[in-house]
């Protein structure tokens, strides 16, 4: 399985960014797909994560409410709409997937045996 991420960019504080990721086989169409990031000098961090269908999601406290990830199963794609970026959110973004995820799971990178090539999204004050 190969992960494609695309969409980062820099932006000014309070703007917005669209990543996406594409899957390369239809089978993760059943799977949990997610986001982490790795901000510069700090270890990686759990953005968000989305059941198969989305009707599940799960996010990090400090992006609840400004983050939003949604999926197209069909499509084989997950995407994470970014609304009022802060500096802080600097970081390389990595989409992850993976199948038979417990929820309690999601957050942990360790669960994920898929991961995309990164993309960085670069806020400024």
């Amino acid at each position: 399985v190969q992960l494609q991420a695309s969409g980062g960019g820099a932006v000014q504080a309070g703007g917005s960014l669209r990543l996406s990721c594409r899957s390369s086989m239809r089978t993760t169409g059943r799977w949990v797909m997610g986001w982490f990031r790795q901000p510069p000098g700090k270890e990686r961090e759990f953005v968000a994560a989305i059941n198969f269908n989305g009707g599940t999601t799960d996010y990090a406290d400090s992006v609840k409410g400004r983050f939003t990830i949604s999926r197209d199963s069909a499509k084989n794609t997950a995407s994470l709409q970014m609304n009022s970026l802060k500096p802080e959110d600097t970081a390389v973004y990595y989409c992850v997937a993976d199948g038979t995820l417990i929820r309690s799971s999601w957050s942990k990178s360790t669960a994920y045996n898929y991961w995309g090539q990164g993309t960085l999204v670069t806020v400024s004050s």
